[in-house]
């Protein structure tokens, strides 16, 4: 990527069991310089889960003493456990080129567009209430109450599905990935980036031929 290119920020949020991992997870795979930001959370690590890829896990006076610091971009808690972007890693990326995704829920989000109003937000939604608890109950990582909590969490959180720029329902993965592609790409087509992408060639178009 150029470096005087600035990178554009993502906000990615879902309910819980929409899908909205796995997609992310294949969008950043498929696109170049598509970076996910890490967040730091006080919940416990699952079994399957890597320090440092999936999460950051730090106790909560840790997580407390870094909002206390005013280093996390945003932070809220759900589900009882605390969530932060790291405002350094974030900046960091962003200006090095690369596009970044944040992966967090409406709270957060809410926070980014106050602090970041260029932002782009994307809100994911599952094709009906059945398929959300089909998939929560598919993952095996939750009990029967738990899920419940879930699903009632979930309609509340939807409502927020009209605070993002965009929206997409995750019915077919496959199309679901397309949009959430064709939205990265229309952000890079815009033409103060492309300006900068393509800055010879719009220089050798402006140049009468006498000149060339």
């Amino acid at each position: 990527m150029h470096s005087q290119l600035k990178g554009t920020l993502f906000i990615i949020s879902a309910p819980s069991g929409a899908g909205k991992t796995s997609l992310v997870n294949a969008l950043v795979r498929d696109t170049n310089h598509l970076k996910l930001s890490i967040s730091h959370t006080t919940r416990e690590k699952r079994p399957n889960e890597i320090e440092g890829y999936h999460y950051h896990f730090i106790s909560e006076d840790k997580f407390q003493q870094k909002v206390a610091a005013g280093d996390f971009l945003e932070h809220a808690r759900v589900f009882g456990n605390f969530y932060g972007t790291s405002q350094d890693t974030v900046e960091k990326m962003l200006d090095e080129g690369h596009d970044v995704i944040l992966e967090i829920d409406w709270q957060g989000a809410q926070q980014i567009k106050q602090k970041i109003p260029e932002a782009v937000s994307i809100f994911i939604l599952p094709p009906s209430l059945e398929a959300l608890r089909e998939r929560l109950q598919s993952r095996g990582e939750d009990n029967e109450e738990t899920i419940n909590h879930r699903m009632e969490k979930a309609i509340s959180e939807i409502s927020h599905y009209d605070e993002a720029d965009y929206l997409v329902i995750n019915d077919d993965f496959e199309d679901a990935l397309k949009s959430l592609k064709a939205i990265v790409r229309c952000h890079r087509l815009q033409t103060d980036k492309q300006a900068i992408i393509n800055k010879s060639v719009i220089e050798r178009l402006l140049k009468p031929e006498s000149a060339k």
